[in-house]
């Protein structure tokens, strides 16, 4: 059985470049998760090293605890799938979301303590992380569906009922600064929320 460290950490980041469409994996050890405890603690680290184009995305893996931390880094104008920035589009506060359901605790999973999306893809796409591996998938058949459609047809497409979904919907895709990340189509990481 593979060795994990204190608190169930794995020590690894998914880091995703959405302009290049490549992805890598960066080791962290014990010392930087006690450093940069928890969720908060992880998306603050990297939105101070990297001040532009960055989502951090944080699961826990503790018995019933299902939070995801995200503090997404985006000028407004510069977002593709998502709406939020560093500070809210509508106050110009800064803004960090906390969201329910299984998604963050899915991520431990699958292998990984968080991910970092960064860029803009040149249309729209997917990103599956199954088993310690990540791909991207073509989402242009998902554009300008619910998010409930949107999971049904990932979940298909996955041939997978299972599979937690991490979307956002047509108020998202048109950049409605009031827009959600909806996880599943119950639990919406809102704006600062």
């Amino acid at each position: 059985m593979e060795q994990q460290m204190l608190g169930g950490y794995h020590g690894k980041v998914l880091r995703v470049d959405l302009t290049r469409e490549k992805m890598t994996t960066v080791e962290i050890d014990e010392g930087f998760c006690r450093k940069y405890l928890g969720g908060a603690g992880f998306v603050a680290h990297y939105s101070w090293l990297k001040s532009t184009r960055v989502l951090t995305l944080w699961g826990l893996k503790t018995s019933s605890s299902s939070r995801l931390a995200l503090l997404p880094v985006y000028p407004w104008e510069d977002a593709l799938a998502t709406q939020w920035v560093e500070k809210s589009p509508l106050t110009g506060g800064v803004a960090k979301a906390e969201v329910g359901e299984h998604w963050g605790s899915q991520l431990k999973r699958a292998g990984f303590d968080a991910v970092i999306i960064e860029g803009k893809a040149k249309s729209p796409i997917y990103l599956h992380i199954y088993g310690g591996k990540a791909t991207l998938r073509d989402a242009r058949h998902l554009w300008g569906k619910s998010t409930k459609e949107t999971q049904e047809s990932i979940r298909a497409e996955l041939a997978d009922s299972k599979v937690r979904v991490a979307m956002i919907g047509p108020g998202g895709e048109n950049q409605v600064k009031y827009a959600c990340i909806m996880h599943g189509p119950f639990d919406a990481a809102g704006r600062g929320g």
